[in-house]
C-alpha cells in the first residue's frame, strides 16, 4: 500500500524540466503562498470560482495541515536557483454519506500557466486515483467551469469513464477509478 504521507517521484516533464511529484508537507507554507503570488487570476479564478488576492490563514492551514487520510495533497516542485519551488498541487477530500461501496472524493488541480500543458494534472490524476483506490475510494467527483477546456480535457483522456452533467456555468465531472486507468 502507497504511504501518502511520504509519496514521492521524480519524472522529467514533456519540456525536458525534471519534477517531483510528492506529498505535501508543513514546512511548504511558503513555498505555496509564492506559488499562489505567481498564478494569473484566470487560473485562480477557474480553481477557486472566484478572485482572491491572497491565501486566507486557514486556506494555508488546510493546504498544509493534511492528514493523508480524509484529505490528500500531492505538489509539484521544480528547482530554480538552488530554491525548490511549487508548480502545481492536486488533492482530494473524501466526502461524507456515502457507503463503504460507494466512497467518494472531491478532486481539484492547480497547475502554474507557465507548465500547462506539460502532463502535470494528468499525472496527479493518477497518483491521487492509485492512492485513493487502495484506500477503497471508487469515485472522484469535480466541479469545473465550463469555459476551462484544459481540466475538462484532463478527465476525458484521463482513461477512467468519465459523466459529466453541465449546470449553468458548472460541468459536475464523476470519474469511476475503481481500475487503473490505461
Amino acid at each position: 500500500m502507497t504511504d501518502a504521507g511520504h509519496f514521492k517521484k521524480i519524472e522529467t516533464l514533456k519540456n525536458g524540466i525534471e519534477a517531483t511529484f510528492r506529498a505535501v508537507r508543513p514546512d511548504d507554507r511558503q513555498k505555496i503562498i509564492d506559488a499562489f503570488r505567481n498564478l494569473e487570476r484566470e487560473s485562480i479564478f477557474m480553481r477557486f470560482f472566484g478572485y482572491k488576492n491572497h491565501l486566507s490563514e486557514a486556506d494555508l492551514k488546510a493546504a498544509v495541515e493534511v492528514d493523508f487520510v480524509r484529505v490528500v495533497t500531492l505538489v509539484v516542485t521544480i528547482m530554480v536557483e538552488n530554491r525548490e519551488i511549487i508548480i502545481g498541487s492536486g488533492r482530494y477530500s473524501l466526502l461524507n454519506g456515502k457507503s463503504e461501496e460507494e466512497k467518494r472524493a472531491e478532486v481539484s488541480f492547480t497547475v502554474e500557466e507557465d507548465y500547462h500543458g506539460q502532463g502535470i494534472a494528468s499525472r496527479l490524476l493518477r497518483y491521487l486515483a492509485q492512492i485513493a483506490r487502495e484506500t477503497g475510494v471508487r469515485k472522484f467527483l469535480a466541479e469545473v467551469l465550463s469555459e476551462n477546456k484544459a481540466m475538462l480535457a484532463v478527465f476525458e483522456h484521463s482513461g477512467f469513464p468519465m459523466h459529466r452533467k453541465k449546470e449553468g456555468d458548472v460541468v459536475h465531472v464523476t470519474l469511476a477509478i475503481e481500475e487503473a486507468a490505461v
